[in-house]
């Protein structure tokens, strides 16, 4: 299965390229997210191996050199941070399509320091967070083992602090964590990120999304937060919400 996919449209990267370090039958991910476009985990895990080899991934770099792009992301069916060799696929992807590297992580594993130093050699990590206590982050994110959202938090505290590349801080909002918006924009302030997506499903999956203007009353709680965007900013309105995307789909029966 290929690898590297695209270029898609992406509401927060413009037309992104991207890689997919995970690819094979099903999603592999340390979550299970209630949201999830991709369907259910079907290989959940949280220890981090290699999935691809960079002589393969090499091969389809070289054949989309030159393809335009704003961005080449490392994304895909899974949380890119279990490719154990992530750092050395950014290096490569750089080296080859020279073009800013962007990392799509759900944040699951960022307190550790080997994560977070291969992150730190992208330009732009876009980091999830969908709740504000623990509660909600087992409702909503279903994590598999003993993660927990005081160890996303202060690993998302450390890589701010270590690494001075962009970080946008995605949270995702849906009729379960709709009301907890100034605990949210709490984190949101003390993680000082540069930029926070606010998001909504939506793409077709088992939660419905939020409306415009919720979202719309959500972005204000998040006063004295700097450069606050949503998913519906990118929407022009002759387009229906479920023709934008931002990641292919692989989900099975789609």
């Amino acid at each position: 299965m290929s690898t590297v996919y695209g270029p898609v449209p992406s509401w927060r990267l413009g037309r992104s390229l991207g890689i997919d370090l995970l690819p094979g039958r099903g999603k592999t991910c340390c979550f299970d997210c209630v949201y999830c476009q991709l369907g259910v985990t079907t290989n959940p895990t949280s220890e981090r191996a290699e999935f691809v080899k960079l002589d393969d991934l090499a091969r389809e770099l070289a054949a989309v050199n030159g393809v335009p792009a704003d961005y080449v992301t490392f994304s895909g069916t899974g949380e890119p941070t279990l490719a154990k060799n992530l750092g050395v696929a950014i290096d490569l992807a750089r080296r080859e399509l020279d073009l800013p590297v962007a990392v799509l992580t759900n944040s699951a594993l960022i307190s550790r320091d080997d994560v977070r130093q291969d992150l730190a050699k992208a330009d732009i990590v876009v980091a999830k967070l969908d709740a504000p206590n623990e509660r909600l982050f087992r409702l909503i994110n279903r994590s598999i083992g003993d993660l927990s959202l005081q160890d996303i938090v202060d690993g998302l505290r450390s890589f701010r602090l270590q690494w001075h590349g962009k970080l946008a801080l995605q949270m995702m909002f849906l009729n379960g964590n709709g009301g907890e918006t100034q605990d949210m924009a709490r984190i949101a302030r003390e993680l000082a990120p540069d930029e926070v997506q606010l998001n909504t499903p939506l793409r077709r999956c088992p939660v419905a999304p939020l409306p415009k203007g919720k979202i719309d009353a959500i972005r204000k709680e998040f006063d004295g937060v700097e450069n606050v965007i949503t998913v519906y900013d990118s929407v022009p309105p002759e387009v229906e919400p479920l023709d934008i995307a931002d990641t292919r789909l692989r989900r099975p029966g789609r």
